[in-house]
């Protein structure tokens, strides 16, 4: 999509989840990318994370962050699948005000063009809590790729047409504040 060229920018502050029980900040390449590709984005890095694959350790942490008023965006990697530990849904859902429904129909779309028929065993979703945008996508770096450059990194782009989420964000944070 064109970009208005009369458009300011506008620079958001994302803080980045990774969810996995055998991660670490050494081996955590899908974290490492979201942060790339966020600051890259013009985006600044509210906070950094990883937690094991327990619904109550990602419910604190996001909610830590959904709380804190500077932080406009959540990337959650990890924890989507359909294994024994893989409880992020679960853990993120019920924070949700208003899911976004689209995001993990999007998702899989992209993610089919790529993998083809395994893209069913992903439960990437998203929503909003406390005008906090959160996106959560499975843990390999690739597709943390998929749904960045497919989907998150034009809906954090005030300048992104027809619309975008900043304008969401901005939104709802003044009818909060006024």
């Amino acid at each position: 999509m064109a970009k208005a060229p009369d458009t300011l920018v506008q620079t958001l502050a994302v803080a980045v989840l990774t969810v996995s029980d055998s991660r670490d900040e050494a081996t955590d390449t899908s974290g490492h990318y979201l942060v790339e590709a966020l600051q890259a984005g013009g985006h600044r890095l509210a906070e950094k994370a990883i937690v094991a694959d327990d619904i109550y350790q990602i419910r604190m942490v996001i909610s830590r962050w959904i709380a804190d008023s500077s932080v406009d965006a959540v990337l959650v990697t990890g924890g989507t699948g359909f294994s024994g530990r893989d409880s992020t849904p679960e853990a993120v859902r019920p924070l949700f005000d208003k899911d976004v429904e689209g995001f993990g129909e999007v998702f899989r779309a992209l993610s089919h063009q790529e993998i083809g028929s395994s893209t069913i065993q992903s439960r990437a979703l998203a929503g909003f809590a406390n005008s906090t945008v959160v996106f959560c996508m499975p843990g390999s770096t690739g597709a943390c790729r998929t749904a960045w450059s497919g989907i998150i990194k034009e809906q954090l782009d005030s300048t992104h047409r027809p619309c975008n989420f900043v304008g969401v964000l901005t939104t709802v944070r003044g009818q909060q504040n006024g």
